[in-house]
């Protein structure tokens, strides 16, 4: 059985994040063979051109983590109608200097929760959009917008019941999506 090593992205910096919430509960649905990771985006510097030859040691680190993972989970919030930009500044970080992007033929999975109504539809789109020109295989269905509400979590802060079997599905395509595309 091969091993498969999953690098979590959560595009949230909030202590209490819906979203870090989610990517702790929905990785407990993925069987054993895979283990998760987040990695940390909170100490980069503001992405700048000129220290590409020079990157930060937390430029590296993230680095180092996307490329010895197996697939990218993005769990992210929705700022603005968009991505928030701590998200978007590891991703620039991550994929410099040009031609040197650690993102490149990683298979993905984009998800988000909100308290809104339209969950995290618009900053999906733009991080696909993204991860599109980086040449990051992404799942595109089953799509997971989520709007938080009372019992998407249950009282240990895993996936409610009422929610599982649609999370279920989305962890069994996301697998499925994986081991068709890693190295």
């Amino acid at each position: 059985m091969s091993q498969y090593q999953i690098a979590i992205i959560v595009g949230s910096l909030r202590k209490d994040s819906f979203n870090r919430k989610l990517a702790h509960a929905i990785v407990k649905l993925a069987p054993p063979e895979f283990s998760f990771k987040e990695l940390q985006i909170s100490d980069l510097p503001l992405y700048n051109q000129d220290d590409d030859a020079s990157q930060a040691e937390s430029v590296k680190q993230l680095k180092s983590g996307v490329l010895t993972a197996q697939g990218l989970l993005f769990v992210t919030p929705e700022y603005n109608r968009s991505i928030p930009g701590v998200l978007k500044n590891a991703i620039d970080h991550a994929s410099r200097p040009y031609g040197q992007s650690a993102w490149a033929g990683k298979p993905a999975g984009v998800l988000g929760a909100s308290p809104g109504a339209h969950g995290t539809a618009m900053a999906q789109q733009h991080l696909r959009n993204i991860l599109s020109h980086l040449n990051v295989p992404t799942l595109g269905q089953p799509e997971v917008f989520v709007q938080v509400k009372d019992g998407l979590f249950d009282e240990v802060g895993d996936i409610g019941t009422a929610s599982k079997k649609f999370f279920q599905n989305w962890m069994d395509q996301y697998v499925a999506w994986v081991k068709k595309h890693a190295d």
